[in-house]
């Protein structure tokens, strides 16, 4: 086994010693109706949940949990879903009812992984890389259902294409400190125009992919996001 396989699979096996998991049927889950738990700092994330309808409350996981460092030999797909599952790890043995929701999203660009940038210097680079070039968002997402079913984790990828970018409109968007907190340094929001989706969910490029998730919160029973 990979050693990203191997932290995965432990991780998942220490989750069993946080919290005992009840027996609960998806049909009880579904009349309780329980709020999510968006376990994330993200607003962009947060404006997602609340434009869609969904009740939430927000309880960021420590800093620790939101560590983006690749481990040896992990792929990018290994690295959002182990990330995401860390965070709804994390923020598990603070609630005690309803439904976490976990998600951690990089950009790749030709095998390169492109976290948040550190600073100016950092977020340059990485709009240079981007500039003009096809790339990828993925995001892990985790549902996990407090006192149910185990936790969910699955990966969301969308396939863009980022206009070629003039030196000043680069030097515009790093002054305007839009990059701060972003994957890549580049909300899609930020400059309509300059990014392109070829396949794949828009929402997933802001942060948090909507339709994933009403897909595994319908597999837990909870099939609509209002109360």
């Amino acid at each position: 086994m990979r050693l990203a396989e191997g932290v995965l699979v432990g991780l998942l096996c220490a989750i069993d010693r946080v919290q005992p998991m009840a027996e609960q049927s998806s049909s009880a889950i579904s009349e309780q109706f329980p709020k999510l738990i968006l376990a994330s700092n993200s607003p962009r994330r947060r404006e997602l949940l609340a434009a869609a309808g969904y009740r939430f409350e927000v309880h960021p996981p420590s800093p620790q949990a939101e560590s983006d460092q690749p481990l040896p030999g992990e792929t990018p797909e290994q690295l959002v879903a182990r990330l995401a599952l860390q965070k709804a790890a994390d923020v598990a043995p603070r609630v005690t009812h309803g439904v976490i929701v976990a998600c951690d999203t990089v950009v790749e660009c030709d095998g390169q992984i492109l976290g948040k940038p550190r600073d100016q210097s950092d977020a340059r680079n990485m709009l240079q890389m981007l500039s003009g070039r096809e790339h990828r968002v993925l995001s892990g997402l985790c549902v996990w259902p407090v006192g149910g079913a185990g936790p969910d984790v699955r990966v969301a990828v969308t396939r863009l294409r980022m206009d070629r970018l003039s030196r000043e409109q680069i030097e515009e968007y790093v002054a305007s400190g839009l990059w701060a907190g972003k994957a890549g340094a580049f909300g899609y929001q930020d400059r309509l125009g300059w990014i392109h989706v070829i396949d794949g969910s828009q929402s997933n490029v802001v942060g948090l992919p909507m339709e994933l998730l009403a897909e595994m919160l319908a597999r837990h029973g909870l099939s609509s996001p209002r109360p």
